[in-house]
């Protein structure tokens, strides 16, 4: 169960990797500005860091 949870959580990281073109993403940041920017990495990182903890654990 453990190791299905881990496949599953690096799937969803690797999906969300393809998914986002980086040139896209950095494009859409500097129209929307700088905190919007800030706000959308500190987002991420947080959900990054929820995710592994939750894998972690188990």
């Amino acid at each position: 169960m453990n190791s299905f949870r881990s496949i599953l959580a690096m799937s969803l990281l690797v999906l969300l990797t393809f998914s986002l073109s980086s040139c896209d993403v950095i494009g859409d940041i500097f129209k929307a500005g700088a905190l919007t920017g800030v706000i959308g990495v500190v987002l991420i990182i947080l959900l990054i860091w929820w995710i592994l903890g939750k894998v972690r654990r188990r």
